[in-house]
């Protein structure tokens, strides 16, 4: 096991260490050990800086299912090493913030930072792993752990429903999304995204390029919140402050970001997913920055903004998707512009949100409210805070000289360079990209302005507050300091990342580009162009609405804080529970007999598809051998008595009926040279018989239950389909095995059985070693049911209730 393996698994180990330790250690907040960890990470993953800066990578595999093609292989190149420093990085940063802002007191705080840790090991696994089937073991987990930090505070019915909201829209994303590995796979043999990517030339004309490709969208745009998808992050903002700047800004909802960007290299250069990430992007852009303006809650206004800031990202993604179905250098170095920016942006999103969502969280802790409705005249209380709030909020506004103003320039600059192409109809509806984008800039510098005066600015009034206001402890200040002194040092010294983080991200989406090709350099001024002309409007026409708010706010749409898409997924969620109970109340009768029928009616429709679709019915009797007359005796003895149990009204008599049925099968078994099967029905047909008299020969007697002519006609039909059905199957199951040219698994059997199992009973080795999980299974199942025998006979004898 590698290093990079031993690094995943330290979150994890942690987190089991942590309940074990946390009784003796209450003295001593907890997030002090658990900082450990996301730094050391950090530090290690640092390490790494000069092979990506390089162009290089690293790769280890560990094997764990071979045969299936499923590897804990792990790769770390410029992408995955941008997202590792994230994780890790913001991760030590929101740890040392929630020692501060989390009360060892009153907290549960062994259950936060067990489920933290699980993220967080779940995030680096996502980002480093190459194996598609890993990596979605993984992404499934990190839904599963930012379920349980949303629900932290689970006596708040907000914040069970926000983390099933997310559980359920995120998990559904995801089986969309391993339906789409699978379909890869099945494309290209290979689990491996680097093994996937060296095959894309000629994938594009397959006929299953389009399902995999939307099919993986789904698992992303559910992970980014992309509309209409974004639902679950507002409501996930019910989760502790700490976890909003972790999961929500910096960590979980890039996670789709990185699926897009990762695979960018296999499904880039198509229209389909060109126009449907821009399209998404600038709708989720759009969409969530006039939203934001009209929240009242300082987290919802980020949560929306979070949205809107993930539709940028997603749309540059699709817009530098043109530099693959470029075939000239030149061509394809004009529109990778746009994936620089997404990674330029990726990281300054990261510094500037997380930073944000600090502040919102000492303004909750030290004030009691986030309502900005309450809040006013903070500045002279909350210097620091206003401070931390002030240059966050600008550079999330597009206001130099701060690193958002230069990812914003570089934002209008690609979109202006896409109306330019000849290719994907940019020629004809092109122009819309950058007007869209600047009216989505338009709303986002408006929120960032509402926020920014209503909660530092006007009176202050202390009988908003349920406790005395004052500024935060230093220790609380740390986190939030370090990140709004990244956004001003990368937004005056961009290039210090430029070619030690973004070009090798860049080239990991863009392989076709080396480092040295993309010569990435950033800088604050490019003189007075169409992108500074289009910030200056922006700040002009979002002043303007800031002045004029008394008027247009009294409109119902602003007074509206809940987003309508929010009742489709109530009203989906009621439908599917009423429907579910529909169906159980008619399908859960308490008759067996109605059981029955279910399952037999479903295995009909499966079988008769099946045989339709494939035309597999097959006639052929040719090679039959002859058959004995004894043979036709039994057989006939065979049918009358089962002919015979419809119309046997005795329980007791029933049962002996029955199991000459079963001693008729054994007896079939030994005439046609299967001794062992034949013993093993014996026995399970002596026992079987023998128990059910001794239960029924106790058990009172019971009227026969009286049914309509319709149902018993029903009933009747059923069973003479299943048998027609079956036998149909095994006619056409002997008559394929005599075709030349199609193989039995009995051959494969007689060939390996000896070889591969060791041994000469074809049954035994069969069960033991071919079906040996099935075997396993069938054994764990029997083990279950006679554990809850057991538990139900204790239960009697200490007096329970009668069972």
């Amino acid at each position: 096991m590698s290093s990079l393996h031993i690094a995943i698994l330290i979150p994890f180990m942690m987190a089991i260490l942590i309940p074990i330790i946390y009784p003796y250690t209450k003295k001593i907040h907890t997030g002090w050990f658990v900082l450990l960890v996301p730094t050391a990470l950090f530090l290690y993953f640092l390490t790494f800086l000069p092979t990506t800066t390089e162009g290089g990578y690293e790769y280890v595999s560990l094997s764990w299912v071979p045969s299936l093609g499923i590897n804990v292989d792990l790769y770390v190149d410029g992408l995955s090493l941008l997202f590792a420093l994230l994780i890790t990085g913001i991760g030590a940063l929101v740890v040392l913030y929630s020692i501060y802002y989390l009360d060892k007191a009153s907290e549960r705080l062994h259950h936060f930072y067990v489920y933290l840790l699980m993220f967080m090991g779940a995030m680096v696994g996502v980002v480093l792993s190459d194996n598609l089937i890993v990596l979605y073991i993984f992404w499934e987990l990190t839904s599963l752990a930012s379920a349980l930090l949303i629900s932290y505070w689970f006596h708040r019915k907000a914040s069970v429903y926000g983390a099933q909201k997310s559980m359920l829209i995120t998990v559904f994303g995801g089986f969309a999304m391993l339906a789409g590995f699978c379909i890869l796979y099945g494309m290209t043999g290979t689990f491996s995204v680097r093994d996937i990517i060296a095959q894309t030339e000629g994938m594009a004309g397959s006929t299953l390029f389009l399902a995999a490709m939307i099919l993986v969208l789904l698992g992303a745009f559910t992970k980014s919140a992309q509309f209409p998808f974004h639902i679950w992050l507002p409501d996930a903002m019910e989760a502790p402050t700490p976890v909003s700047a972790y999961l929500h800004s910096a960590t979980m909802v890039k996670a789709g970001i990185y699926l897009v960007a990762r695979l960018t290299p296999v499904f880039g250069g198509d229209a389909v997913w060109f126009w449907t990430l821009v399209i998404a992007g600038l709708v989720t852009l759009t969409y969530g920055s006039i939203t934001a303006v009209r929240q009242k809650d300082l987290k919802g206004i980020l949560a929306y903004s979070t949205i809107s800031q993930l539709g940028l990202i997603m749309s540059l993604l699709g817009v530098g998707s043109a530099a693959i179905y470029m075939e000239s250098g030149e061509g394809a170095l004009f529109y990778s512009l746009a994936i620089t920016t997404a990674v330029f942006h990726l990281l300054n999103h990261a510094t500037f949100k997380g930073s944000l969502f600090m502040a919102v969280g000492i303004i909750d802790h030290e004030t009691g409210t986030r309502d900005n409705r309450k809040l006013g005249g903070l500045m002279t209380i909350m210097p620091i805070t206003f401070a931390i709030s002030a240059i966050g909020l600008a550079s999330m506004a597009g206001l130099p000289p701060f690193n958002g103003f230069l990812s914003k320039e570089m934002f209008f600059t690609s979109l202006l360079r896409a109306t330019e192409g000849d290719f994907f109809s940019l020629e004809t509806i092109g122009f819309l990209l950058p007007v869209i984008a600047w009216v989505a800039s338009v709303f986002t510098f408006l929120y960032c302005a509402v926020t920014f005066f209503k909660t530092f600015f006007g009176k202050f009034e202390q009988s908003h507050y349920e406790k005395p206001v004052h500024e935060a402890p230093f220790g609380m200040l740390i986190s939030p300091v370090i990140l709004v002194a990244l956004v001003v040092t990368l937004g005056i010294f961009p290039n210090i990342v430029a070619q030690s983080l973004v070009a090798p991200a860049v080239t990991s989406i863009l392989p076709r580009f080396s480092v040295d090709e993309l010569d990435i350099k950033f800088s604050l001024w490019h003189g007075i162009n169409t992108e500074l002309l289009m910030t200056l409007a922006i700040i002009l026409c979002g002043s303007v609405l800031l002045i004029t708010m008394k008027k247009w706010s009294q409109f119902n749409i602003y007074k509206r804080e809940r987003d309508p898409l929010h009742w489709f997924y109530d009203q989906g969620l009621d439908g599917l529970i009423h429907f579910s109970q529909t169906v159980t109340r008619v399908q859960m009768t308490g008759l067996l007999r109605d059981y029955f029928v279910y399952m037999c009616a479903f295995i009909l429709l499966l079988l008769g598809w099946t045989f339709w679709y494939a035309d597999a019915w097959s006639f052929n009797i040719s090679s039959v051998a002859t058959t004995p007359f004894f043979v036709y005796i039994v057989t006939a003895v065979f049918i009358v008595t089962a002919l015979c149990l419809p119309f046997i009204q005795k329980r007791m008599t029933l049962i002996i009926f029955a199991g000459i049925i079963g001693y008729i099968m054994a007896l079939y078994f030994a005439m046609f040279r299967a001794p062992d099967l034949a013993l093993t029905q014996l026995l399970i047909e002596t026992v079987t018989v023998v128990l059910l008299m001794l239960a029924f020969r106790h058990l009172p007697e019971m009227a026969p239950e009286k049914a309509a002519p319709t149902k018993k006609l029903g009933n009747i039909v059923i069973s003479a389909a299943v048998g027609v059905t079956i036998t149909v199957v095994g006619i056409s199951a002997y008559s394929l095995g005599t075709d030349a040219n199609f193989s039995s698994i009995s051959d494969y059997y007689i060939e390996n059985v000896y070889k591969l199992g060791g041994g000469t009973n074809m049954v035994n080795v069969i069960l033991v070693d071919f079906r040996g999980l099935d075997t396993m299974l069938e054994v764990l199942v029997l083990g279950i049911v006679s554990l809850a025998v057991i538990m139900l006979i204790k239960h009697r004898f200490k007096g329970g209730e009668d069972v």
